[in-house]
């Protein structure tokens, strides 16, 4: 993580977009030390919240090519993960992507919008507003 950290800006983007995927990633230590240390608010609220959403685009994208086979298998989500984010899924609709920044569930919900067809705009529009806003909520509780 220091070597993000190091990176400024880009890898805040970096982090972002990695702990967006499926990876075993967060991005919130490097927000949180380049926020104290002198970055710009706006402008990491913006390059973090890009690379999030940028990486649940990635998300999305595979489970609209390859379903289900792309959590179990090339992403190594666990099959009761996936289950748990599908019945959430059926149960709220496509409006439960707003928990899209939710650690545990919120990638593979991101991945199953793809699966199920969720149109693209829909998608982009409430993760960004989902990421941007938990991002703006971890800047909000920094900075005060």
């Amino acid at each position: 993580m220091s070597s993000l950290i190091t990176l400024g800006y880009v890898g805040m983007f970096v982090s972002a977009f990695l702990a967006a995927t499926i990876l075993p990633l967060s991005s919130e230590l490097v927000f949180t030390t380049l926020a104290l240390n002198g970055s710009s608010a706006l402008v990491l609220l913006v390059v973090a919240s890009a690379g999030n959403v940028l990486g649940s685009i990635v998300n999305y994208v595979l489970g609209f090519r390859f379903g289900q086979l792309a959590a179990t298998k090339l992403l190594r989500v666990s099959h009761a993960t996936f289950m748990r984010a599908e019945v959430m899924y059926k149960k709220w609709g496509k409006w439960s992507l707003l928990l899209a920044w939710v650690p545990i569930i919120g990638d593979p919900l991101t991945l199953l919008a793809g699966t199920l067809r969720t149109r693209f705009w829909f998608f982009l529009l409430i993760v960004g507003i989902s990421k941007a806003a938990r991002y703006a909520a971890l800047l909000f509780f920094i900075t005060h």
